[in-house]
């Protein structure tokens, strides 16, 4: 893309490194067989590391940014009780992780480019997206109810799911 946008290609490649977290695992091999997160936000085995993006959360919706804003506002939230309580580190437990997982897989996956639609980006290029695809779908229930259940759960103050040291 001339604009330097950059779409579809492994997050290690855009970043230009491969996040390392405990143990020495590396993302994108703790990703190999699908996205695993706690609200698309926090990862097991990688604290303290927040991702702002869609995947696993509200997904695609037309406000592209609303997005964006939502998962700043989730992070905020986190790292204002991180230092209320004096936790110098946060993690999603693997526990609440799984069940994260367990409920995106739940879901139909990416709701955009179906198969059957003239090959392009969305639907990659025409061509089946396979199993690790459907990891990156979004909260089942819709866009509208991630929005609703995520500022519940940044608004109790319990950070269900986190552990802070």
């Amino acid at each position: 893309y001339a604009s330097g946008f950059e779409v579809g290609t492994p997050l290690e490649r855009r970043a230009g490194f491969d996040l390392v977290g405990r143990d020495g695992a590396t993302l994108s091999e703790y990703w190999a067989d699908g996205m695993r997160s706690l609200h698309g936000v926090h990862v097991h085995g990688f604290p303290n590391a927040f991702f702002v993006q869609t995947a696993q959360g509200a997904n695609f919706i037309a406000n592209y940014p609303h997005n964006l804003s939502d998962a700043a506002k989730t992070i905020a939230a986190t790292v204002r009780h991180a230092r209320e309580t004096g936790a110098r580190v946060v993690e999603v437990t693997k526990e609440a992780e799984d069940k994260w997982v367990s409920l995106i897989l739940s879901g139909p996956g990416l709701m955009i480019g179906s198969q059957d639609c003239t090959p392009g980006y969305y639907n990659n290029e025409g061509q089946d997206r396979g199993p690790v695809a459907k990891s990156y779908g979004g909260y089942p229930m819709g866009p509208s109810a991630y929005f609703h259940y995520i500022e519940a759960w940044r608004q109790s103050g319990k950070f269900e799911g986190l552990v802070f040291g």
